[in-house]
């Protein structure tokens, strides 16, 4: 692999950071009230995932879907997976401020959270937190981010303050056998530049850097296990390439690598390739635009927008669905699901009660959630079950 067969990325084609991380979870309707209730994300969209019709798929972003891409999963029947070697080990949310984290210690304390204390990395402060599956997060503060800043903002239907919301995703961590190995993918394949090291993490970051476009590679301590897939885990991490264009470029220099991949897929809400960067580590490069067929829908005018340039700077999720209405109920892309299709997803779905009507509802005078109280309510039961 030498700078001349593999010449350096083109400025305009250069990766913007963390787009999205998709995570496995126990119960979908678990995680939609702890993102919600407790997180103060919004449900951007409800979807199946498009190669399993018996699986969920949930979005939960930030107010205007641009910054805090966190998305699940709940294959039916899977076990709880486990931490350790080749793994993706931890995602992360960005906040405005040091005192956002004092603001959000207190509330998962209240809450019966599990979470650590504040720390600093890499001159970033930090709290790591957990769902009540193990999976594993942490908050990153924005107060002393040299980067890019957040696109996002916090989700204004929230009881969470404005002030201390989520706005996007900070650093993923990911823990392989062989870092070196990694490390060479990440500078020669992606981009990235060395950032520096702190006792077993050491900082890669692409673009402008910063938090929001951060990889940390974990040392494998001599005690750790190797992981395997199952609820509680990360399945995959995507980074942010500008359009279809630009995609198709990375196909062609993924391929030229000769690195395991899928060619173009088009998940509608933004168009991908994924790619197998290391054992039981797969990478995703996901288009900040919307879909192809979305943008297609889009210039057929039969879109949630009013024209095709708009599409090009709305998320994704709200082409087939107004920013409204996504998320109230199961939404299946035309393209992906036809006639048939589409009939067999919904007969799958009905089979497995999840309520998320709610999701549009102003939160901002409602007491805190307990992770005790996310955990008893029963999938598909109406929240008023709980009072």
């Amino acid at each position: 692999m030498t700078e001349t067969i593999y010449p350096s990325i083109p400025n305009s084609y250069i990766l913007g950071g963390v787009h999205h991380v998709t995570a496995i979870t126990s119960s979908a309707q678990k995680i939609y009230d702890f993102f919600t209730n407790i997180l103060g994300l919004r449900l951007a969209k409800l979807t199946v995932n498009q190669d399993d019709y018996e699986t969920y798929h949930l979005y939960f972003t930030e107010e205007d879907g641009k910054g805090a891409d966190m998305t699940f999963f709940d294959f039916k029947g899977i076990p709880q997976g486990k931490h350790g070697i080749n793994n993706i080990e931890r995602a992360s949310f960005r906040v405005p401020s040091d005192a956002s984290l004092d603001y959000w210690e207190e509330r998962f304390t209240k809450a019966h959270v599990p979470h650590g204390k504040i720390q600093e990395k890499f001159g970033q402060q930090t709290l790591e937190f957990e769902d009540f599956d193990g999976q594993r997060y942490q908050l990153i503060s924005d107060q002393s981010n040299t980067g890019a800043p957040s696109k996002g903002r916090s989700w204004q239907l929230s009881n969470v303050p404005a002030e201390h919301g989520i706005t996007g995703l900070g650093p993923v961590f990911v823990k392989v056998e062989n870092p070196e190995g990694l490390r060479l993918v990440l500078e020669s394949v992606f981009g990235f530049r060395y950032a520096g090291t702190e006792g077993s993490l050491s900082l890669y970051e692409v673009a402008q850097g910063g938090n929001g476009a951060a990889l940390i590679l974990e040392e494998a301590a001599q005690e750790d296990v190797y992981a395997y897939q199952g609820y509680g885990t990360i399945h995959h991490l995507a980074l942010g390439t500008t359009d279809p264009d630009s995609l198709n470029y990375w196909i062609e220099r993924i391929n030229a690598f000769r690195l395991p991949n899928s060619g173009l897929v088009d998940r509608f809400y933004f168009s991908s390739e994924y790619v197998r960067v290391a054992p039981g580590v797969l990478f995703e490069i996901a288009t900040y635009t919307p879909g192809i067929g979305a943008l297609e829908m889009a210039k057929s005018g039969l879109g949630q927008v009013d024209s095709y340039e708009e599409a090009l700077i709305t998320s994704g999720f709200w082409i087939d669905e107004s920013k409204e209405e996504s998320g109230k109920q199961l939404s299946l892309p035309p393209h992906l699901f036809p006639g048939d299709e589409a009939t067999k997803a919904r007969t799958a779905a009905a089979l497995r009660p999840l309520d998320t009507s709610d999701t549009m509802r102003d939160r901002s005078m409602d007491d805190l959630w307990t992770l005790e109280r996310v955990e008893q309510r029963k999938a598909g039961s109406p929240i008023e079950a709980l009072e």
